[in-house]
């Protein structure tokens, strides 16, 4: 992250903290975990926070934690749009794959204008999810999460499809694509094998094993219809 480039340490943040209040689960964002999200040290993730307050765009409680103000959201709503549109025109238009896509997006979100992203998104024909299933704001920024569970935690005998998976390995992303699995395939839990061993699964009438990484990461819900 670069120091002399105040506008992006700011989409930075708002982005980061904005993620990091969801998997909270209590609305609120620790420095502690800031700063190993972002790669800075807790002192310079501190800093950064006092700032962003100073400017309105977080409520920080000292020794609680970190939240976002109405006028951070919409920053963060806003970067967030232009990367998951971004990742859906590298995936449909220049056909990369998806697990390429984020890492060129986490660079273009920051110099790209509002024009191109919005001729970017008429030229997608608006989509509602981006290549990973995540869903991508309105225009109005309004953001529509469905219910979801993961496949760790989804009960055995249940069909469900894929919703949305985590970007952050690549890794996962390949090993998904080899076995035919993206946002919206049917997954059929076969069973949870005992001491946290992998989910048993089938997926176009093939069985796969998922380890505990991968399915905490693979997040399933009712079948939905996708644009």
């Amino acid at each position: 992250m670069s120091t002399t480039d105040p506008g992006r340490a700011v989409e930075d943040y708002v982005k980061a903290i904005y993620r990091l209040e969801r998997e909270s689960g209590c609305g609120e964002a620790a420095i502690g975990a800031l700063a190993e999200l972002l790669a800075v040290t807790p002192g310079s993730a501190s800093a950064m926070v006092k700032r962003l307050d100073e400017q309105g765009l977080v409520d920080h409680r000292p020794y609680r934690g970190v939240s976002l103000t109405p006028a951070g959201e919409r920053i963060a709503l806003t970067v967030i749009r232009r990367h998951r549109l971004i990742e859906s025109f590298l995936a449909e238009e220049l056909g990369m794959p998806w697990d390429e896509v984020h890492r060129e997006a986490e660079v273009i979100e920051h110099v790209v204008s509002d024009v191109v992203i919005e001729r970017m998104a008429a030229k997608l024909g608006d989509p509602t999810h981006d290549p990973h299933g995540d869903p991508i704001p309105s225009r109005e920024l309004q953001l529509n999460e469905r219910p979801t569970t993961t496949l760790w935690d989804a009960p055995d005998g249940a069909t469900l499809e894929l919703a949305r998976v985590s970007d952050a390995d690549p890794q996962m992303l390949r090993y998904l694509a080899e076995c035919g699995i993206g946002p919206g395939t049917p997954i059929t839990i076969l069973a949870h094998d005992p001491f946290e061993g992998p989910v048993q699964v089938r997926v176009k009438r093939r069985r796969h094993a998922i380890g505990r990484a991968l399915a905490r990461a693979m997040e399933l819900g009712a079948p939905e219809e996708r644009r």
